[in-house]
């Protein structure tokens, strides 16, 4: 089972404050920073683009930036995004009219890649074949296009097929993910938890990414074999 991972999604941070924010994420323990792409179309909203991703880059070269990309057409934006420090460019299947062509693009752009399905997508619409070719698979369990969305717990068993599917992929769970709502999601078989307001919201940020993290450690010792 592939190790726990948590990726704050930088949608719930300050804007205003976005590097610092996303440094007080980094210290606070998160490997990752879901980077939240959307363009006016394939969701309604429009948050940040390659620019700011690029100045957030500058600012910290190391950052694994986890890009989310609610865009039509898909394969427009791969070159910016690599070349704006994108660690991890996932698209939804959604919008791809080639997901493997474009999974072999992303890579030579020496970026991981992703595949994300929204709620009402069934999770047999990622084939065997594109799991395989992709790194991470993303289940979203709200609707995508805006945060602080309610959990939808009936997108929980998409996760638990993809891992039945692919025990050694990164499986991503993203929307209203948070302490009350991980356990279902990692017991699953999800390892990579984003999460938003629980964390850039909280009191104590680097307490709500050990206990996210926890509780992803404890689902996967649970069920390693006796």
């Amino acid at each position: 089972m592939p190790r726990p991972i948590i990726s704050p999604s930088v949608l719930a941070s300050d804007f205003g404050q976005l590097t610092a924010e996303c440094r007080r994420m980094i210290k606070g323990g998160a490997e990752w920073l879901h980077m939240d792409v959307m363009d006016g179309h394939f969701v309604p909203n429009i948050t940040m683009g390659a620019p700011i991703l690029s100045c957030v880059h500058k600012s910290i070269p190391d950052i694994f930036m986890d890009c989310h990309m609610m865009v039509e057409h898909p394969e427009k934006w791969v070159d910016d995004i690599a070349a704006a420090g994108g660690a991890l460019y996932c698209f939804h299947i959604e919008a791809a009219s080639d997901p493997l062509s474009l999974i072999r693009t992303i890579h030579d752009k020496n970026m991981k890649a992703g595949v994300a399905i929204s709620p009402d997508t069934p999770s047999t619409a990622i084939t065997d074949e594109i799991g395989a070719a992709s790194d991470m698979l993303l289940v979203m369990t709200v609707y995508p296009g805006r945060g602080g969305q309610k959990f939808i717990e009936s997108c929980v068993p998409k996760v638990a097929e993809l891992r039945a599917r692919f025990p050694d992929k990164d499986i991503e769970v993203d929307g209203g993910v948070g302490p009350k709502t991980v356990h279902s999601c990692a017991e699953a078989g999800s390892n990579v938890i984003v999460a938003g307001t629980a964390i850039f919201h909280a009191e104590n940020p680097e307490a709500v990414i050990l206990s996210l993290r926890e509780a992803v450690s404890k689902a996967q010792s649970c069920k390693v074999p006796m």
